[in-house]
């Protein structure tokens, strides 16, 4: 994927959801497993805003797939390339 394709924004996204996409993108190649409330740190975001905005990210045409994997201590997220 070129810098240009991952950093490009999402039409259907609005700019909370093209920061936690682009986060996944930039590190889906190092692990698989996203916790909500890591991804908020990470953003300066709430757990609670991150996994409310992850439904736009999951049905939007996009190059990752991203599935609700587990709860425990708070909502993980498995993308894959």
């Amino acid at each position: 994927m070129s810098a240009t394709a991952a950093s490009a924004p999402t039409a259907d996204l609005n700019e909370k959801q093209d920061r936690i996409l682009e986060y996944l993108r930039t590190n889906v190649d190092e692990r698989t497993y996203f916790k909500s409330r890591l991804i908020a740190q990470d953003l300066d975001l709430s757990a609670k805003e991150v996994g409310s905005n992850m439904r736009a990210i999951i049905e939007a045409d996009i190059s990752l797939t991203v599935e609700k994997w587990g709860y425990s201590s708070g909502t993980t997220w498995k993308v894959t390339a």
